[in-house]
């Protein structure tokens, strides 16, 4: 009887054959010569050390090879794999030196030279948009009108005649203060100004009224639970919807631009009888091609805001003679002026402190 056979098949994988492995240590030793930075060295790591390295890949094979023969196929590629790793970390030394050596020179500040330490500020853009159409209105020989954020809640509802079902008192609509019976409300728009002025002063009443209001909205790009309105409120004898389309038109033009002007939609507001919505002529269109235009949508006009001739009851409400008098009153977003003014996509930009965005517009809109 013969006894076992300790001779193997000398046939090995061809990944692990000594010519393959000296091949891809020499190939991976020369690429790692050949780069010239950290991000050439890392992509070099990735080819020739990483997971599907041909050296990897020759390792994982070395299972496939006959017992007798798995150690020197090892060895083989471990050394290889041991060079590889020491040239990558002898040229990532080399090149972090030269980096930083590199950083020294073209990031070198002369600290001798002159400078301002206090950087140029800016004022954020709805402040001096804000300012800006109170501007347009005191030139109209209007007068700016302000009230306190946290209001009553018989100036925000019951003066405006919003009556005690009206849907916008409710919790999903309002925030209000605790406990709920002290009846104080945050603004959910800026109408009770309007209400204080006519309370305190008489007609002929010419008032604009920014400011900030809060309604339980959800935040994100078009919607804020903190917003930005401005109103304006017009008392006197003879008051017609015709001065206030002439009005809106004047105010439309010096936002946008010459020949912008407006269109009213019958609509409904408590407040005021009749009510009506307020569309701009797109201000990239202007009307012509809108088929085309992505602002307006084909439509030609954009929403604006809210106006009307102000409701009797309101007047009586606030003392005013409404037999004699008349008046409208109109609203709009600071806020989604601004967006419509200068092209913003995100309502967030304009609340989220970040002082790149407010240094663009400088100190003036």
């Amino acid at each position: 009887m013969s006894g076992p056979n300790t001779d193997y098949d000398p046939v090995e994988v061809a990944a692990v054959s000594p010519a393959e492995v000296e091949a891809a240590r020499d190939a991976a030793l020369a690429a790692i010569a050949a780069a010239a930075d950290l991000e050439q060295l890392k992509a070099v790591r990735s080819d020739h050390a990483g997971d599907r390295s041909p050296l990897a890949l020759a390792n994982r094979e070395i299972g496939a090879l006959p017992p007798q023969a798995r150690k020197e196929a090892g060895q083989r590629v471990g050394q290889a794999r041991g060079a590889v790793n020491q040239a990558l970390a002898a040229r990532s030394a080399e090149l972090e030196v030269e980096h930083e050596a590199r950083i020294l020179v073209e990031e070198s500040v002369d600290v001798t030279l002159p400078t301002d330490r206090d950087p140029v500020g800016a004022r954020h853009p709805l402040t001096t948009g804000a300012e800006l159409i109170a501007d347009i209105f005191v030139a109209m020989g209007w007068e700016v009108a302000e009230g306190p954020v946290i209001e009553a809640e018989w100036l925000n509802f019951d003066a405006l005649n919003l009556g005690p079902d009206h849907p916008a008192r409710t919790m999903q609509d309002t925030f209000w203060t605790d406990p709920a019976d002290d009846h104080v409300v945050l603004r959910t728009h800026t109408s009770p100004v309007q209400a204080r002025t006519m309370l305190t002063r008489t007609p002929p009443i010419y008032v604009v009224c920014p400011g900030r209001v809060f309604r339980t909205d959800e935040y994100d790009a078009t919607h804020s639970p903190m917003f930005h309105q401005v109103e304006g409120l017009a008392i006197d004898e003879g008051i017609s919807m015709a001065h206030l389309k002439g009005t809106l038109d004047h105010f439309a033009s010096q936002m946008f631009g010459e020949g912008i002007t407006t269109r009213f939609r019958p609509s409904y507001f408590p407040f005021t009888e009749p009510s009506a919505e307020v569309d701009l002529v797109c201000f990239v269109c202007r009307g012509v091609d809108s088929d085309a235009c992505r602002t307006c949508r084909g439509e030609g006009w954009i929403e604006w805001g809210g106006c009307g001739i102000v409701n009797p009851r309101v007047l009586q409400a606030c003392g005013v003679d409404s037999s004699r008098y008349s008046g409208f009153a109109f609203g709009m977003g600071i806020d989604r002026t601004l967006m419509f003014r200068h092209g913003l996509e995100d309502l967030r930009t304009l609340f989220e402190g970040d002082v790149r965005f407010t240094t663009a517009f400088g100190s003036e809109l």
